[in-house]
């Protein structure tokens, strides 16, 4: 019991401000120029969502119900690709990258156009080899692979037309919680 107050005291001392403070200005403008130069090579939208923690709802489920949060990480980024409205691709082919600061989780969510064509083993392939950065904080460098990832996936199942005239469907800045 007390490691799980522990780990809900962690996500509900961190906020938007940490988030913020590890994400500057210049790291999210050039994370912005990434996720829009990977677009201009695939048909596909990726969204970049980092928060600092849980909120509260999610949090009880692992006090009370002992939830791991694994679990909860998982779940929470299915909500933001639904909140976020990756999902509404025109292709079905949108990708979320979704970091959890407080646990320096990751999770791609991925629409069912993508995921039809790519085993969960190979997006579960490159969540491991990104965690690595992650858990030494080195978030540039593993959102950066994220993306160089996500993109040959996309690439290889969704290139652009060759007038490079597709519709720019979703931001390209990344979104702080």
């Amino acid at each position: 019991m007390l490691k799980r107050l522990q780990t809900c005291f962690k996500h509900r001392w961190m906020d938007e401000s940490d988030t913020r403070r590890t994400f500057g200005e210049d790291l999210l403008e050039r994370l912005t120029r990434r996720v829009a130069a990977s677009e201009r090579r695939h048909s596909g939208e990726i969204r970049i969502c980092v928060e600092a923690g849980l909120p509260m709802s999610y949090l009880w489920r692992h006090l009370w119900h002992r939830t791991p949060v694994q679990v909860l990480c998982r779940e929470r980024a299915m909500s933001m690709f639904g909140r976020l409205q990756v999902w509404d691709t025109t292709n079905n082919n949108g990708v979320l990258i979704y970091l959890l600061l407080a646990e320096r989780e990751i999770e791609l969510v991925a629409d069912r156009g993508l995921n039809a064509l790519v085993p969960h083993t190979q997006w579960q392939a490159m969540v491991h080899r990104m965690s690595a950065a992650f858990a030494a904080g080195r978030y540039e460098d593993g959102l950066t692979q994220a993306l160089g990832e996500v993109s040959a996936v996309l690439v290889s199942n969704f290139p652009e037309s060759a007038d490079g005239a597709g519709p720019n469907e979703l931001p390209d800045t990344p979104v702080l919680n």
